[in-house]
């Protein structure tokens, strides 16, 4: 099961100022920051009992491409904010047109926020551990009592999907697609379950900041991190990629539709770069806009959401940014 917070309680207006001046003076980021993905044949996808959406398993090809080595980092974010006078959807003032049934003072800007219960709950309404929260935005992650104090080196989140797309392109780049992101997840494992092999904790080591413990109420950090962990806390995989697995999902350039990977699957046919469908579909929610996420977080666990396996897939509303999510880079 995997739960995806819907729209939230903002509007959508797109804010690009100054994206294309910043650009041109230096805006991008160094390639040494990147690693070059040879491209090539992969499988795409998941058999796990649990994840109909990764299914059929089915061959796609890659072309080459570069990508970030870690997530976009707070640091990085606020060099294209100041550089930019961006302003995310979180930070924007919601309008009464867009929320038609809200009451004014709701009307706040604000994002949601992982918010666990004192005690055990039933797993059936992920409503109960998640909140909208007035004033939480890439600044200030959990609300206007928390900061970026001593998290310069973590992924920045509460990002929305056009926020992430609007720094790409400042940054001379673009989001991944899904079977970009996957293919450079699994380092040159194909159909390993786990970005670094077979076995979820060799040698008795965490590979990823995930969740222990009993969630949703209480997160044990045996992994030494409770919420996010700065990037490159965990081994890199086999093509030098840091947190593929864990930490903050990621979003990716694609639309997400549950039925995407049966439209293009073809027995014995390789599917070339797919850039996912025209539009989205989600059965749980039809009628909310989403578009993929990779790679899982630090809230996955067993319990509830095993999807940072790199087969999995994650979807999220496009106007909705969340404290464990976040994005990189390809060109």
């Amino acid at each position: 099961m995997l739960f995806c917070v819907g729209p939230a309680l903002w509007g959508a207006d797109h804010c690009d100022s100054g994206i294309s001046a910043v650009r041109r003076n230096g805006g991008v980021r160094p390639a040494s920051d990147m690693v070059r993905i040879p491209g090539g044949e992969f499988w795409m996808g998941s058999d796990h009992a649990d994840m109909e959406d990764a299914r059929p398993v089915h061959r796609v090809y890659v072309d080459a491409f570069w990508i970030d080595r870690t997530t976009v980092t707070n640091d990085q974010f606020a060099a294209f904010v100041a550089a930019t006078g961006y302003l995310t959807v979180a930070e924007r003032q919601p309008g009464a047109r867009d929320f038609p049934d809200a009451k004014p003072e709701d009307l706040v800007p604000g994002s949601v926020v992982f918010t666990p219960p004192a005690h055990a709950v039933a797993l059936m309404n992920a409503y109960v551990w998640w909140r909208y929260v007035k004033g939480a935005n890439w600044k200030h992650p959990e609300g206007p009592s928390s900061d970026l104090k001593g998290r310069g080196n973590h992924p920045v989140v509460q990002v929305a999907w056009e926020d992430a797309a609007a720094y790409a392109r400042w940054a001379g780049k673009r989001l991944p697609t899904e079977a970009e992101f996957e293919f450079a997840a699994r380092g040159g494992l194909d159909r390993q379950p786990y970005v670094w092999g077979r076995e979820f904790r060799p040698g008795g080591k965490y590979q990823a900041n995930i969740f222990q413990g009993h969630f949703p109420d209480t997160n044990t950090a045996e992994d030494g991190y409770a919420g996010t962990a700065p990037v490159g806390s965990f081994p890199a995989n086999g093509y030098g990629l840091y947190d593929m697995a864990g930490n903050v999902w990621e979003w990716c350039a694609d639309w997400y539709r549950a039925d995407y990977y049966a439209q293009i699957a073809r027995p014995g046919e390789v599917v070339h770069n797919p850039r996912g469908p025209a539009d989205s579909f989600d059965p749980d929610e039809p009628g909310v806009a989403k578009r993929v996420q990779k790679g899982g977080s630090f809230l996955c666990t067993d319990q509830y959401c095993t999807r940072y396996m790199p087969g999995a897939r994650g979807k999220g509303e496009a106007s909705t940014g969340t404290n464990h999510v976040g994005f990189r880079c390809v060109r």
